[in-house]
């Protein structure tokens, strides 16, 4: 199973389009979301992918550990920020003595095999007194809503061909993503989201100006439910 995982996740990796586009405007949105949480103390990042947001979290010139499943992310992270650990694991296979103040997890939750196994795995690299913060695509986006309604898309949380190009396993709303944290054992210190986004990545890149698309990015936060991504951010149970 993990030589298929690893096979697999070396193919996203290769064929990745994270950091491109309305894509990459996403994550570095989410940074902004997430400095309003990010506590003192060191970071671990899982899932860094081509490092986007590995590079927003450095220059809060906190220590920074990222583990990856790919060999080819990890190495090129590797040239890119060698002043922070990389290290290539699954996320299952990984251990460490170490308590994090924080746990970084953008868009990682709708590629893993079990979110809630890997959420359990985390409280135990959580430091008491820190927190997690995770990021996924909304199902409710009104742009999936309006698939459905036009006949592209069954149901709201099927798989489009930009998800299984991303390797996503399944596609979250807000109701489910809450839910994994809570069966996991989590605090949810906060739910929010960003990006309302009415229509398809193509058609923002090709029509829309930054400008545009850093006002939608904002006007999600007004309307998670339907917002393009969700967050969370979690803590220990007392």
């Amino acid at each position: 199973m993990d030589a298929e995982e690893k096979q697999r996740l070396e193919h996203i990796a290769n064929n990745s389009l994270y950091d491109k586009g309305a894509n990459a405007a996403t994550i570095h949105y989410e940074f902004n979301v997430f400095r309003r949480f990010v506590v003192p103390g060191s970071i671990l990042e899982l899932g860094p992918a081509e490092g986007l947001m590995t590079g927003h979290l450095v220059d809060l010139g906190q220590e920074v550990i990222c583990v990856d499943g790919s060999e080819f992310f990890s190495e090129k992270l590797k040239e890119k920020y060698p002043s922070i650990e990389v290290i290539t694991s699954l996320f299952e296979n990984f251990e460490t003595d170490r308590k994090f103040q924080n746990i970084v997890l953008g868009h990682v939750l709708e590629h893993v095999d079990d979110p809630v196994e890997i959420l359990k795995l985390a409280r135990n690299w959580l430091a008491p007194d820190g927190i997690l913060f995770a990021a996924v695509p909304n199902a409710r986006s009104l742009h999936r809503q309006a698939g459905v309604i036009m006949g592209l898309l069954g149901a709201e949380n099927e798989l489009n061909d930009l998800d299984h190009h991303h390797g996503h396993r399944r596609v979250f709303d807000p109701e489910s993503f809450r839910q994994a944290f809570l069966q996991s054992g989590y605090n949810i210190d906060y739910f929010g989201g960003y990006w309302l986004k009415p229509v398809s990545n193509s058609q923002i890149e090709a029509h829309w100006s930054p400008e545009m698309l850093e006002a939608f990015m904002k006007l999600g936060e007004r309307y998670p439910d339907i917002s393009g991504e969700i967050y969370v951010v979690g803590s220990l149970k007392k």
